[in-house]
């Protein structure tokens, strides 16, 4: 009994490690979203002073937080047996579901997670053991005024980060505007020494003095001499702001660096205990038990958990080290913070959220009400305002996502309110609040167009709906979870065990799978990065031509493919081509939207000259689609019936025509991929010699029909007829396809 006790606690111990990785690649956005997006300083620099800041806040971890002992569940009267189960069930939900989030590229709160999971798992063991006759009550078993005050703290932390993050942004853009060189030394000043007043104040009275390794005696002096202490750090920092300012040093990136810094040791210092604590909880109920539970494991009650742990330095270092590994090697955590800068970005960019009803309803209410308001206010007063927002003179670095400013009130404002939820004992969340910050100073920096406008707001609702369905999915998880652990015993924990293994294996493969699929098109972020309107011209030209390129041989190699099954009989074959075929739809909807983002960037006269072109190229694209799905539904569906397959004298007549569709398909995808279009005019006339000996075999196989007796080939025959006529239409495409990106590409 001890070996297999001793093998689950082995194995959450093991489980923490994954949970770090999965963890801090989620919740790495809360940290590097700012520095990335204003491009401050080389990604590796920025991944070096976030390590450091990791590092420092995990050394200097105030120790174990209580949730995962008695935050949630009360464990006074929780068998051993039982409380094992519940660590056993979270750690496993806990990370299933956090990988499935971070593959998303959706930020959520390992916070809310953890609470939730603990609560379903402990909700329904409280209920088995009240059910089972226990003279308990649910408040008895579950520190339900904790759970309330976390639900309740969801929803203040996202309106109040996104209220004051609208606020804020809004009346520092007043004063510093979008061209930096005419930003105001002695405001820089003020602004740098309030900034780093704020920052030094988080990292070293609410982060280092808290740490177990200071001396009480110097903690209770810093506490006594706050205020001093501020006002002193204001006046210092201030004038050294003047002094840099003075010196050409831009005092807003020194400032973005320090908060990344800020922000990453407050969260290995204040979240650690999402990761490791539930495994470090249920080592320490292991070794409790076996000092003084005698080997009965379902009668010895955890009143030790009640009491407050402190954890060793050796684990919190280990844990430090591991999360640095994870920020600098996480293909993921670099996928949500990708999430997260797209939303916020000053300019247009490709958008990876869809439109959806409720924000295009949010939006033109929103409209509707600023034309609204607009009628009250001074002309005078909104021409002077929108001069303070103007971005014609904005100049970010190559490939940033919004300036220097709002980068820095991204991260000082995050800190005050994460300082203020503190003071108040209110466990915000640190994801949401820093999320919502930036969408909030986004929202005010006008960074919201009306081109981009539904899909960021059907993004933001993504994510904040993401969260709110972490707490449940987390909850009736774990609960089920729980359920099958504690009914199934040791043989359920095992495979659960070999599944949560089993799943995040296959989600790392999968999402390495994606992330090649993404790499492949740099040509666009080069275009939407580039200021150059004749380079964004030469980029468009090349990604149009690797696009048509992409599509034709797609649409070659799904033709044979429905040809194939129709031929064999293959009912498997087919279903492929018709998944193949609604990816390819969704494909060409976001192609679609990147090439007409770009189209607007290239010079105006080669936009107005080749936009008929441009537009035919990609209507050629979806009549492909349209036309492979017309040929494909008759066909799924005979050979779905098991109807008479094509006589063998149809098909050695169908072979010719093609074998000469292929070969014309690719010589045009040669062409396309090549941008060389010499002799495509007798590629044109091929097809349409092509198009009409079609014509005279679909006109004899009409008369063959009306004239033939036998009714069993009638079904087949038609399922032919209707090939013949989408083969035709799969030619005249390809010919309009062909003209339209020769005359779009030529010089």
């Amino acid at each position: 009994m001890e070996t297999i006790y001793l093998i689950i606690v082995g194995f959450l111990l093991i489980l923490a490690v994954f949970d770090l990785f999965v963890g801090v690649s989620n919740d790495a956005v809360n940290f590097l979203n700012s520095a990335i997006g204003a491009r401050v300083a080389h990604f590796r620099t920025i991944l070096i002073i976030a390590a450091a800041g990791v590092l420092v806040g995990a050394m200097m971890s105030a120790g174990m937080m209580d949730v995962a002992r008695h935050g949630i569940m009360l464990p006074l009267h929780f068998s051993f047996h039982e409380v094992m189960i519940v660590f056993l069930a979270v750690m496993v939900t806990d990370v299933i579901v956090l990988d499935t989030f971070n593959t998303l590229g959706l930020p959520t709160s390992t916070t809310v997670s953890l609470v939730f999971e603990l609560l379903g798992a402990a909700f329904v063991l409280a209920v088995i053991k009240i059910f089972s006759g226990a003279p308990f009550v649910l408040s008895d078993l579950i520190n339900t005024d904790k759970v309330l005050t976390v639900i309740i703290a969801i929803f203040v932390s996202v309106a109040i980060a996104l209220v004051f993050g609208i606020l804020v942004q809004w009346l520092t853009r007043i004063i510093f505007t979008f061209n930096q060189k005419r930003h105001n030394s002695t405001a820089i000043s003020i602004f740098g020494g309030i900034s780093f007043t704020i920052l030094l104040y988080f990292i070293f009275i609410k982060g280092i003095s808290k740490s177990p390794f200071v001396e009480e005696g110097a903690k209770d002096w810093i506490v006594a001499n706050t205020n001093i202490l501020l006002v002193a750090g204001f006046i210092v920092t201030t004038m050294l702001s003047f002094v840099l300012n003075l010196c050409k040093i831009n005092i807003f990136k020194i400032i973005i660096l320090t908060g990344t810094f800020a922000l990453a040791m407050a969260f290995a210092g204040n979240d650690l205990v999402n990761f490791i604590g539930v495994p470090l909880a249920g080592l320490s109920s292991y070794q409790d038990w076996m000092n003084n539970g005698a080997g009965d494991a379902n009668s010895f009650m955890m009143s030790s958990l009640m009491e407050s742990a402190k954890s060793p330095f050796f684990y919190l270092l280990a844990a430090g080290l591991v999360m640095i590994i994870a920020i600098t090697t996480s293909k993921k955590a670099q996928n949500v913070v990708k999430t997260s800068v797209d939303l916020s970005r000053q300019d247009e960019g490709d958008e990876m959220f869809g439109s959806s009803r409720a924000a295009r309803s949010l939006v033109r209410a929103t409209q509707k009400s600023g034309l609204f308001f607009s009628r009250f206010i001074p002309k005078a007063l909104t021409a002077k305002i929108d001069k303070r927002f103007s971005k014609d003179e904005i100049s970010l670095p190559d490939g940033a996502a919004f300036d220097v400013v709002r980068a820095a009130i991204n991260l000082v404002l995050s800190s005050v309110l994460i300082v203020i939820g503190t003071n108040y004992k209110l466990p915000l969340s640190t994801t949401y609040v820093t999320f919502m910050v930036a969408m909030g100073t986004s929202l005010a920096d006008r960074a919201w167009s009306r081109e981009s406008a539904v899909f960021r707001v059907t993004g933001v609702m993504s994510v904040i709906g993401g969260w709110f369905i972490t707490a449940g999915v987390s909850f009736m998880a774990c609960a089920l979870v729980c359920l099958l652990m504690y009914y199934g015993g040791f043989v359920a924990m095992f495979l659960l065990m070999g599944l949560a293994i089993f799943l995040l294996i296959r989600s790392n493969i999968q999402f390495g799978k994606k992330k090649e699929e993404e790499e492949k098109d740099r040509i666009f972020t080069q275009m939407m990065r580039s200021r150059d309107p004749q380079e964004i011209w030469e980029l468009l030209q090349t990604h149009v031509s690797k696009a048509q390129t992409s599509v034709c041989q797609f649409v070659l190699d799904q033709y044979n493919h429905i040809l194939n099954g129709l031929a064999n009989e293959n009912f498997s074959e087919l279903n492929i081509v018709e998944k193949e075929l609604a990816n390819k739809q969704e494909e060409l909807k976001r192609l679609r939207r990147k090439e007409f983002l770009s189209i607007r960037r290239i010079p105006r006269d080669i936009a107005i000259e080749r936009n008929t072109w441009f537009h035919l190229g990609i209507n050629s694209n979806k009549q492909y689609i349209y036309c492979l799905i017309r040929m494909l539904e008759p066909v799924k569906e005979h050979v779905d019936n098991h109807f008479n397959p094509l006589p063998e004298s149809y098909r050695i007549e169908f072979q010719t025509f093609q074998n000469r569709i292929n070969e014309l398909m690719i010589q045009t995808t040669a062409m396309l991929n090549k941008k060389e279009f010499e002799g495509y005019k007798d590629v044109l006339k091929q097809a349409d010699l092509y198009k009409d000996e079609l014509s005279v075999l679909r006109e004899n196989l009409i008369e063959r029909m009306h004239h033939s007796e036998d009714t069993s080939l009638y079904n087949i025959l038609q399922v032919y007829l209707n090939l013949l006529q989408e083969s035709q239409e799969l030619l005249s495409i390809m010919r309009h396809q062909l003209r339209a990106t020769q005359k779009l590409l030529a010089q």
